[in-house]
């Protein structure tokens, strides 16, 4: 068979010469393009499911929560095994299904077998939801916020508000987490003397304060052949406005009003659950997570963009800094250093066959079939869905010696 193929490459120089030529445009075009990450994605396709339960007690998680969503999804299609964490007040259950299952389809089977079990869990239980679709090395950077004018709370409220929707918004981001800073929050602090001496009870506070900041509809007003749409603008952004909001009515019907049983503020919430910091200066930081089969290099340049866009609108005093982590900066210099060894090796190679066999043909011949096997090789990545890493360029890299 060999010989055959030999025979008819020699009777047929020009289609050869064409062949590689197409191959190596090919390989090259391809190469360019192809997902480049430091290792390949050893995670089986697997959905996240997290629920909330407040107030409950792990022992209570695990039995009334986890345990029913393990038993929902231990008989789905192509599940290969599930695994769980319950802690006080959530659960965790991680559902892996076989490698060869697509995610989409392994998340639409998870979301159809969790809509039986709504009636199964307790009432103060909040509704399963899948995590966000992305791999153990899929944490590819950290974003960091710093000032020294605008506070803490400030930062957060601008990171979870502006700059968080509008990374979500670029194409490969699964998840984009905030930690550090102060949450802001209005807070209401009651006095139990003055509800005593009005005799407003706690509960009557909380039916009041519920919607008080919800705009209404008030139907419609018909006069001289117009039609009015009337509103209840109640949402504000003023501590005070909600201070003067009203509670109950008393016997002779006057109002009752937040003031008038404590204190309305906008503070921060309490207690604190995590502290960041950038360079031993307080901060706000974002981590950002890429979905499967994103590149790396691709979604980091275009995240560079957006913040760049951003920092535009903010205020001066605020500092981004996206050299915290990127993973982007360690695939660069991982490829490099092994893109130069595999450069370094073949021509070692090569100088090695011309001075032991002092045949230029034959040098020749290897200095072509290299790099041409090596870019089918790239091909060959791209047709079984693989990407560039260190591990499919350290495997050509040893190659070499074997091609020659």
């Amino acid at each position: 068979m060999l010989n055959r193929i030999i025979d008819y490459s020699l009777r047929n120089r020009m289609l050869v010469v064409i062949a590689a030529l197409l191959l190596s445009a090919i390989g090259v075009y391809t190469a360019n393009r192809m997902e480049v990450d430091v290792f390949p994605d050893l995670t089986a396709p697997t959905v996240v499911v997290m629920t909330e339960a407040h107030g409950m007690a792990a022992e209570e998680v695990e039995r009334t929560v986890t345990f029913v969503i393990e038993t929902a999804v231990n008989g789905a299609t192509d599940v290969r095994r599930v695994r769980s964490a319950s802690s006080t007040g959530f659960s965790v259950v991680w559902v892996e299904f076989d490698w060869d299952t697509d995610i989409y389809r392994a998340r639409q089977i998870v979301t159809e077998k969790l809509s039986t079990i709504s009636d199964a869990l307790p009432a103060n239980v909040g509704q399963p939801t899948l995590g966000p679709q992305s791999s153990i090395l899929g944490e590819m950077m950290i974003i960091g916020l710093t000032s020294d004018k605008t506070s803490l709370e400030e930062l957060r409220t601008i990171a979870e508000w502006t700059i968080r929707p509008r990374l979500l918004s670029t194409g490969g981001v699964a998840q984009v987490a905030v930690i550090g800073g102060d949450i802001k929050e209005y807070q209401v602090l009651l006095s139990p003397e003055k509800l005593r001496l009005l005799g407003v009870s706690v509960h009557e506070v909380l039916a009041a304060t519920k919607d008080m900041t919800l705009n209404s509809s008030g139907g419609v007003l018909y006069q001289y052949g117009n039609e009015f749409i009337v509103r209840g603008m109640l949402a504000t952004k003023d501590a005070d406005q909600i201070a003067r909001g009203v509670v109950k009515l008393t016997d002779d019907s006057q109002p009752i009003t937040l003031a008038d049983v404590g204190e309305v503020r906008i503070g921060a919430k309490s207690p604190r659950l995590g502290v960041a910091s950038e360079r031993t200066q307080p901060a706000v930081l974002l981590t950002v997570t890429k979905q499967n089969q994103t590149s790396t290099i691709e979604l980091t340049e275009a995240l560079e963009h957006q913040l760049s866009d951003l920092q535009k609108s903010l205020p001066k005093d605020i500092n981004i800094s996206t050299d915290i982590f990127r993973q982007s900066r360690f695939i660069t210099s991982s490829i490099d250093n092994i893109q130069r060894a595999l450069i370094e090796g073949a021509l070692f190679v090569v100088i090695v066959l011309f001075f032991f066999m002092m045949n230029a043909r034959v040098t020749t011949i290897s200095l072509v079939a290299i790099p041409l096997s090596l870019l089918v090789s790239i091909l060959v990545l791209k047709l079984m869905n693989l990407s560039i890493n260190t591990m499919s360029l350290g495997g050509m890299a040893i190659a070499i010696g074997s091609l020659v």
